[in-house]
């Protein structure tokens, strides 16, 4: 799109109703990479960068494309297109604003008492219960047994206004829930009866677990919610309240965004990093491609930044034009999509990396990495795929001029929770990690991520959608991981030795189960593609209880809602009861706005 600076054309657009088919953060990179990126690229020189545009609401971007002094420019572009690209640059829907207040909803709590220490009582605090991102919460926080689970039903449903995904997983502490959506606001629920207590609207939507941790320096308050936005803002709210305590910016690229929680530990926040790059490095006018995985520190009272470690040492240099003259850079990707699980003992976190997105292909990508968590210093590096450089809307072979790699790789990421620590029966401590390409292996924590064992899970070589996606839980026994294949399935994987002793096929029809799993004693609960919560027996598999989320839903807080389809965030358990967002929103279909809750009658 050639165009003036279209920041300085934007005005205060009236409220809109969402109508988009797919939620533009999802749909528009490549639409805005061929209409406008050409002009609004990363530096500026032209017209204002991507990352100020970020910092405009989805109503003004919208206002300007369709009435204001942009509409010659984007006369070629659907109405449709045009509201992704608001979405898209803004981070969440259109007519989101105001729609999610608190004043809008039909019910509030009547009183909003102190809470309790959130170290104290049954809770599900961030990604997983502890910080070895094991996802098993033991039976006297669970307040739920194997034998309670088949009668488990449904107590309470919450809707989002103008939601369509529900990315973010829920987190219990002092017997509230807190949770977010892909429309932006974070929400305090009373985790019996899903009233609100308090709503704060941030810039962007959120696709990570928030958690609750102390915080010091900020007056009367004791603890904070922690979480980052999908534009990679850090965000700390008062818990009790939900007033803004600080915010910053911890992404260093322009197309960084949030997918994997960070991880809270000892008055530090660690923010693992990925970004859109693989949706927009086909186009022919990206300069594809420049950003690099990483995590980065701060401090939990301030948001200082204290460091921030790229996955791929070297930046990105030129290596060549492609057919239309835009140069082309590399090495490039290794997106950290997972939360940092913590070692306190050796006093170092854990991450692992994605697929390259330019070549050359180099290390850091498909790996897992032990870095010093006081200084970011990589200590080691395993990677298990070489040479793994993919790009979406990429052939299988590159042709000569374009953006694509010579030889497209398989895309095999070390995906979201990919790393569980635990030790063995011989006294070793290992870090356990499933990958996409369907591998899990245990590495050596004192051996620098030396293999201890590695088993392969895939029956065939699975597709770029991968086979182990958000990752498994433990029960000290197996690492039990949803398959994303047809039919969906789980298997179970003995941590001693990488030995298999049951994969149970749920025959989902043309449904897998990507999302993350969950554990209590005796139970794993894996939600699917076909929108069913199912809890399946530790022991053989067995389906012990069963719930289909997609459908239509009567909430607590007058709010229309649905259910979808399920991924990436799984469910938790606290306190005798379960609780999980239904609607990931993957293709065209499964998109969803609600938070379930249940409970054993």
């Amino acid at each position: 799109m050639n165009v003036l600076l279209l920041a300085l054309l934007l005005a205060q657009a009236p409220q809109a109703q969402n109508t988009t088919p797919r939620p533009g953060f999802r749909a528009a990179p490549p639409i805005f990479q061929q209409n406008c990126g050409t002009c609004h690229g990363h530096d500026g020189k032209q017209a204002q960068s991507i990352t100020d545009l970020q910092n405009y609401s989805p109503e003004r971007v919208y206002e300007a494309l369709t009435t204001g002094k942009m509409k010659d420019q984007a006369a070629q572009i659907s109405d449709v297109q045009k509201r992704q690209i608001a979405e898209f640059l803004a981070g969440r829907p259109v007519g989101s604003d105001e729609a999610g207040d608190i004043k809008k909803m039909t019910n509030p709590c009547a009183a909003n008492p102190p809470m309790l220490d959130p170290a104290a009582g049954p809770a599900w605090n961030g990604w997983s219960p502890g910080t070895n991102n094991a996802r098993f919460q033991a039976g006297s926080a669970a307040g739920l047994t194997a034998a309670q689970v088949p009668n488990l039903k449904l107590k309470w449903a919450f809707g989002v206004p103008t939601a369509a995904e529900m990315h973010s997983q829920p987190t219990i502490v002092s017997g509230r829930v807190f949770f977010g959506s892909d429309a932006g606001y974070i929400y305090s629920l009373d985790a019996k009866t899903g009233c609100v207590y308090w709503a704060f609207h941030a810039d962007s939507g959120t696709r990570t677990a928030p958690t609750i941790a102390p915080i010091q320096g900020q007056g009367t308050t004791k603890s904070a919610v922690f979480f980052v936005d999908v534009l990679t803002r850090v965000y700390a709210l008062d818990a009790q309240t939900g007033k803004l305590l600080w915010k910053i910016r911890a992404g260093a690229h322009p197309r960084s965004k949030s997918t994997g929680s960070a991880t809270v530990y000892d008055g530090r926040i660690y923010v693992p990093m990925s970004a859109m790059e693989t949706t927009t490095g086909a186009v022919l006018t990206y300069e594809c491609c420049t950003f690099r995985g990483h995590v980065t520190a701060l401090d939990a009272n301030t948001g200082k930044k204290l460091w921030t470690t790229f996955v791929i040492p070297e930046e990105a240099k030129p290596r060549g034009k492609n057919k239309q003259g835009v140069t082309l850079y590399g090495p490039a990707g290794g997106s950290v999509w997972n939360p940092p699980t913590v070692d306190p003992k050796r006093r170092r976190i854990y991450v692992g990396t994605g697929n390259g997105v330019s070549e050359p292909a180099t290390e850091g990508t498909d790996s897992v990495i032990a870095m010093d968590m006081d200084t970011g210093k990589i200590v080691w590096q395993h990677q298990e795929f070489k040479g793994d450089v993919f790009i979406n809307n990429c052939r299988a072979t590159g042709e000569l001029g374009d953006n694509c790699p010579a030889k497209l790789g398989p895309d095999y990421d070390f995906g979201g929770s990919a790393l569980i620590m635990h030790t063995l029966p011989d006294g070793r401590d290992v870090i356990i990690a499933g990958s996409k390409g369907g591998v899990a292996l245990a590495l050596d924590l004192d051996k620098n991520g030396a293999v201890a064992w590695r088993t392969n899970i895939a029956e065939r070589p699975p597709s770029a959608a991968g086979l182990i996606v958000f990752g498994g839980a433990s029960d000290g026994e197996n690492v039990y991981y949803g398959l994303n294949q047809p039919g969906g399935g789980v298997a179970a994987v003995r941590l001693a030795d990488g030995s298999r002793p049951w994969t149970a096929k749920l025959g989902a029809t043309g449904a897998g189960n990507p999302a993350a799993t969950s554990a209590i004693p005796g139970v794993i609960f894996t939600g699917s593609a076909d929108g069913n919560l199912r809890a399946l027996s530790m022991t053989d598999g067995q389906v012990l209880w069963q719930y289909n989320t997609a459908r239509d839903y009567e909430t607590v807080n007058g709010v229309a809602a649905k259910g979808g389809n399920m991924g990436q965030a799984g469910a938790t358990i606290a306190g005798g009861m379960v609780f999980v967002g239904s609607g990931y929103g993957t293709g065209n279909s499964g998109f969803g706005n609600v938070l379930l809750a249940f409970g054993p009658e």
